[in-house]
């Protein structure tokens, strides 16, 4: 199958690629980058050496159309503008935020700007959702926090108070993205924690909500507090909740 891939050059395109370059059934076609087309992809992400001296594309819709498998790895708000210019039935995955969210309200809240829509949301874990992912052509992959989080607080939604649940989650320097940033320096974030868009502001908090609420059947609420921590990559996520009914330790473990 061939597979096109926008927006190679980040961190999270740099991963797919790695993912890609050991699937058996894809073959890149298409590895396009903004800013660094023309440039070896290894020089960019040298743990990747099975590209060779494959080359970045540049951002050539028309080859992307010629992709059987589209993966989309752009800034948030930039997905939309591709894909109004990509056949209608191209089987298209998106790993931003464009797509994600049900409510216009929040995304415009959170993010800023007119919704794009809402594709069908690529958690396969989650009950009844691995049969929509089969059978649609368009696919929101989840953002960090919200996979974490969503993966840790669903077994218990049904024992809880769902609509109280609290999470402090600490993630490493590159869920903030590859451009340079001072607050990403290693002279200003080793040897500390700190928090940061806590208090409601958090753009994953709606997408969280919105997850749970769909499989609960109910109103879902999260005080969400994220934290940058000094690590690379990862997430740790403390999620408490009240309990909803009286319940054993040995209960809840099963």
């Amino acid at each position: 199958m061939k597979i096109g891939l926008l927006g190679a050059s980040g961190y999270t395109g740099g991963e797919l690629l790695r993912l890609l370059e050991s699937h058996p059934d894809f073959e890149p076609h298409f590895i396009g980058a903004f800013t660094h087309a023309g440039e070896k992809i290894i020089n960019l992400h040298p743990q990747l050496v099975g590209y060779g001296d494959q080359l970045f594309d540049s951002m050539n819709v028309s080859k992307a159309n010629e992709c059987e498998l589209l993966f989309l790895a752009m800034p948030h708000g930039e997905s939309a503008a591709i894909v109004s210019q990509i056949s209608g039935d191209k089987k298209i995955v998106d790993l931003g935020a464009d797509f994600r969210l049900e409510n216009s309200d929040s995304w415009e809240r959170y993010y800023g700007g007119e919704h794009a829509g809402t594709w069908v949301y690529g958690m396969p874990e989650l009950p009844g959702s691995r049969q929509k992912i089969a059978a649609s052509s368009k696919i929101a992959n989840p953002g960090c926090y919200a996979t974490a989080i969503a993966l840790g607080a669903f077994p218990a939604l049904n024992v809880i108070n769902a609509s109280d649940i609290v999470v402090v989650a600490a993630s490493g320097t590159t869920g903030a993205g590859r451009s340079p940033k001072v607050t990403l320096l290693g002279s200003e974030v080793m040897n500390s924690l700190t928090s940061y868009k806590f208090g409601g502001v958090h753009q994953h908090t709606p997408e969280i909500e919105e997850s749970l609420s769909r499989i609960s059947n109910t109103k879902v609420g999260i005080s969400f507090t994220p934290i940058l921590a000094p690590m690379p990559r990862g997430i740790l996520a403390t999620i408490t909740a009240r309990l909803a009914k009286d319940i054993s330790s040995s209960s809840l473990r099963e």
